[in-house]
């Protein structure tokens, strides 16, 4: 008999004020310098600076139409992801996994509570993501999951260092979407 990866106690909450030295800290680990390239959503060859700051990650917390997700495991943050009712769809961002527990199949639960909670709150009947087109292999492990892409692209805010410093100019968020049955 195969042993059979045991599936980790997650818990689930809405982040506060008093999350965001550690929310910020975990997405820059996630995607931003030498630490976020021990797991594989690194985005340090593309982007160098900040990935967020604690202002942009306070205004997600604050938002009336949204909420963002902290994920814990036996009391540590292991994972955030932000949730907004737009309509009739809702918006998945700011997902970021401990580089630590990245490739462990803590993602696919992640995302499968996100898609839970936009049916069962808003009644969203889609998820609308959006990724840097560059990002193959998360394009794919995101189609994995269901999205589609649709080949519809805005512009990167080259010179916008809130978002980091482009290290190429062909950067630009394809966006994603999936049905929420």
């Amino acid at each position: 008999m195969e042993a059979r990866p045991v599936t980790p106690e997650l818990t689930y909450r809405d982040a506060t004020d008093a999350d965001v030295d550690d929310l910020v800290a975990l997405i820059e680990s996630a995607y931003r310098g030498d630490s976020s390239r021990t797991g594989w959503t690194t985005e340090a060859d593309i982007l160098e600076g900040q990935r967020t700051d604690p202002e942009g990650v306070r205004d997600v917390i604050r938002a009336t139409d949204g909420k963002l997700l902290v994920v814990e495991r036996d009391g540590r943050t292991v994972a955030c992801c932000q949730l907004e009712h737009r309509g009739d769809h809702a918006y998945f961002g700011m997902f970021a996994v401990n580089p630590e527990f990245q490739g462990a199949g803590l993602g696919k639960l992640i995302i499968a509570e996100a898609e839970r909670q936009a049916r069962d709150t808003w009644n969203a009947t889609e998820m609308h993501m959006t990724v840097i087109s560059v990002r193959e292999d998360l394009i794919a492990w995101y189609e994995r999951r269901g999205y589609g892409r649709t080949g519809r692209m805005t512009p990167f805010p080259y010179g916008d260092e809130r978002f980091g410093i482009p290290q190429r100019d062909d950067l630009q968020f394809e966006l994603l979407v999936k049905k929420l049955g």
